[in-house]
């Protein structure tokens, strides 16, 4: 299994606690860190600021060496695709070659108010993101090539340099495994991601994406299927009741209950509970999985999952 660290950028953090959460990743063996791309907070939380998601895997991909970098996921409604690409292909080449992006449609329709983004239907969003999804992976491909859809026109765009990725950074699309999204995601996606299922679900939505991929006439055998949920761990009990009630205070919600949701729908435990979880997701056909760390400050939970459940479930 495939582990990586996802944040939510938009809950105030700062960038001295992204540069510890890089180093911790990069020094106790994850694969990726992965960040939200949201403006606002999604806790209701006014008084928590975000820095931008792409400015920050930039500096990022310039101070680490080894980890993967991408967001989960880019809304298609805050950025033109030739920005988003570009965007994504300049952290490529800051890199050498180890960014990857998310996409989705985009749906916090408070962020988009504020900030001035257009927030058409559902419909619409899904059509925004099925052309920017093209425009995007043709951007990276060789050549030249043209596009005309109901809201871009791209004409004759060879979008220089390419990308040091071969043969291009990974699209990671995905969601609630709607057949919408399945079938965009199908016909441009490197790798569908699902979210906040426990494992027996999680299968389901595989089988789901391989019977998607079948059809838009890819071999199933290739895809990449991962699944992003949170993660609170402890060394022990106590140290797993401490973490709990840290979270529980900052979402101001019932400790107990945060840890019984958690059990259900998460990744949460003790080190044996948690290595424990992460097979049961392998075992559904989770290939990687985005361990949502919520105490963005706790880098020592960082290392205990890089120290004790790494090697373990590698």
């Amino acid at each position: 299994m495939r582990v990586c660290l996802m944040i939510e950028g938009q809950e105030d953090v700062t960038w001295d606690q992204w540069l510890a959460l890089a180093a911790a990743c990069e020094e106790h063996g994850f694969e990726a860190l992965f960040r939200s791309d949201h403006y606002l907070s999604v806790e209701g939380r006014a008084e928590r600021g975000t820095l931008d998601a792409w400015a920050t895997l930039a500096g990022l991909a310039a101070v680490t060496s080894r980890i993967r970098l991408g967001t989960l996921v880019s809304p298609a409604t805050f950025r033109h695709p030739s920005v988003l690409a570009k965007s994504a292909l300049t952290v490529d080449h800051i890199s050498g070659g180890r960014v990857e992006l998310g996409l989705g449609a985009g749906w916090n329709e408070a962020e988009h108010r504020a900030f001035g983004f257009p927030f058409a239907s559902t419909r619409t969003r899904f059509d925004v993101m099925e052309e920017q999804a093209e425009i995007v992976v043709r951007s990276f491909d060789e050549g030249s090539f043209s596009f005309v859809g109901e809201h871009y026109k791209i004409e004759n765009l060879d979008a220089l340099p390419k990308a040091v990725q071969r043969p291009r950074p990974p699209l990671v699309m995905g969601g609630m495994a709607r057949p919408r999204s399945l079938a965009i995601a199908a016909r441009w996606a490197d790798e569908y991601n699902t979210v906040f299922v426990p494992p027996d679900e999680a299968g389901e939505r595989r089988e789901q994406w391989a019977a998607a991929w079948a059809e838009a006439g890819r071999d199933p055998a290739k895809l990449v299927f991962s699944v992003m949920t949170a993660v609170l761990i402890g060394a022990d009990e106590a140290e797993l009741r401490k973490r709990a009630e840290r979270l529980a205070e900052r979402r101001g919600v019932d400790a107990d209950e945060l840890l019984d949701g958690l059990r259900s729908n998460g990744i949460c435990g003790t080190v044996d509970e948690v290595v424990e979880r992460i097979h049961d997701y392998e075992r559904a056909g989770v290939q990687r999985i985005m361990l949502q760390h919520f105490l963005h400050d706790d880098t020592d939970a960082v290392a205990l999952i890089g120290r004790e459940v790494i090697p373990r479930v590698r």
